[in-house]
C-alpha cells in the first residue's frame, strides 16, 4: 500500500471507536462489497482530486440508512487521499473488518479456523474460489459449512470474502483478514509453517521470542507443510522470516544456475 493510502487509512481508523453500533462492521462490509462491484462508484469515491464534501454527500445519499458510526467511518475514508482506487477499495474492506472485530472478540480465531478448513480441502478451495461458480451457490455452501459452528459475525465475513474475491485466493484472504482483526485488538498474528508439528515447549519458546520482537502479544497459527523438509517459515503481517531447508535449497539452486 502506498504512503498516501497508509496515511488515509490511519486517519479513517480514528473513526472506529467504542461508540460504533454493533451493526457497523456488517454495514461497512456491505458498503465495501457495493463499492468493489461498481468501478464507477469506486472511482468516484476514491478519486483523490474530487472535493471531499461532494464525496461525503455521495456517502450520505447511498448509505444514509446505515448507523451513524458506519457513515462516519465511510466519510472519513472517502475524505482521505488514497494512492489509487484499488487501495481505496482495500482500505474500506479493512475498515469494515476492524469495525467488526469490536463486536466479536473471537473473530480472528474463527477466521483462522475457516482458513485452515479451506486450505486443507482442495475441492472446497476450488468451489468457493471459482470465478465461474454462482455466488448464491457459494453463499449456500458457506452456510452449510459454518452455520452453527462459528459466530454469525465470522460467517458474515466469510460470505463477504467469498462473494467479493477480487482475484484473491480465499485461504490467504481469510488469514490476512484474521491478521487485521488481531491488529485491531492489539496483538500480532504470526503464521508459522513447519514440516512437522511443534511441541508445546517449542511453541511456547517461539511465542515468547516473537512477543519480545513485536513488543505486544502474538497469536500463533501453525501450518504443516512436509515440503519444507525442515526448518521454519514465519510470517507476521507482510514480514517473512524463511529459515526452511526448502528455501536454502532454492537459494543454492539459483546460485548454481547463475
Amino acid at each position: 500500500m502506498g504512503s498516501a493510502s497508509r496515511e488515509a487509512l490511519a486517519q479513517a481508523r480514528a473513526a472506529i471507536t467504542g461508540r460504533l453500533a454493533q451493526s457497523a462492521g456488517t454495514e461497512l462490509l456491505q458498503a465495501s462489497a457495493r463499492i468493489a462491484e461498481s468501478p464507477a462508484l469506486a472511482a468516484a469515491l476514491g478519486d483523490a482530486s474530487a472535493p471531499a464534501e461532494a464525496k461525503a454527500q455521495v456517502v450520505e445519499r447511498l448509505f444514509g440508512g446505515f448507523s451513524a458510526g458506519a457513515r462516519s467511518v465511510l466519510t472519513a475514508a472517502v475524505q482521505g487521499r488514497w494512492s489509487n482506487v484499488d487501495e481505496f477499495v482495500d482500505g474500506v474492506e479493512e475498515l469494515a473488518l476492524r469495525a467488526e472485530s469490536g463486536a466479536n472478540a473471537a473473530l480472528s480465531d474463527e477466521l483462522l479456523a475457516v482458513a485452515d478448513l479451506v486450505s486443507s480441502n482442495h475441492e472446497l478451495q476450488l468451489s468457493l474460489g471459482s470465478k465461474l461458480a454462482d455466488p448464491a451457490g457459494k453463499v449456500a455452501l458457506v452456510s452449510r459449512l459454518l452455520d452453527g459452528k462459528v459466530s454469525a459475525s465470522a460467517a458474515g465475513v466469510v460470505r463477504h470474502l467469498v462473494t467479493t474475491p477480487r482475484g484473491r485466493r480465499l485461504d490467504a484472504t481469510l488469514r490476512r483478514s484474521a491478521s487485521i482483526v488481531a491488529d485491531q485488538s492489539g496483538s500480532e498474528l504470526a503464521t508459522v509453517t513447519v514440516a512437522a508439528a511443534l511441541t508445546a515447549e517449542q511453541q511456547a519458546r517461539l511465542a515468547r521470542a516473537l512477543e519480545q520482537s513485536a513488543g505486544r502479544p502474538v497469536k500463533i497459527t501453525t501450518v504443516i507443510d512436509p515440503e519444507l523438509v525442515g526448518g521454519i517459515r514465519i510470517q507476521i503481517a507482510d514480514d517473512i522470516i524463511d529459515g526452511s531447508i526448502r528455501a536454502r535449497l532454492e537459494d543454492l539452486r539459483l546460485k548454481l544456475a547463475a
